[in-house]
């Protein structure tokens, strides 16, 4: 998929979950999120966006990705 979509679909994302009265739990809202609902290429390629310098992200997307690795370390 295009990584500039995936771009996009993570701040929709972060758009939804920035009403959440506290932070910590709209960040783990996107990264359960795309844990949850998005295939393991998209994945995959949203991660090596994020290594490669995000850019495009949001902040709170980019904090919701970088939980979302920090998630998936956790569970290897």
């Amino acid at each position: 998929m295009n990584v500039e979509r995936l771009v996009d679909m993570v701040n929709d994302i972060a758009n939804f979950f920035a009403s959440e009265p506290d932070h910590a739990s709209g960040v783990a809202g996107v990264a359960n999120h795309i844990r949850r609902y998005w295939e393991p290429r998209m994945r995959k390629q949203i991660l090596a966006h994020l290594d490669a310098g995000g850019h495009g992200l949001s902040d709170l997307g980019r904090e919701g990705v970088h939980e979302l690795a920090r998630m998936q370390k956790a569970a290897a």
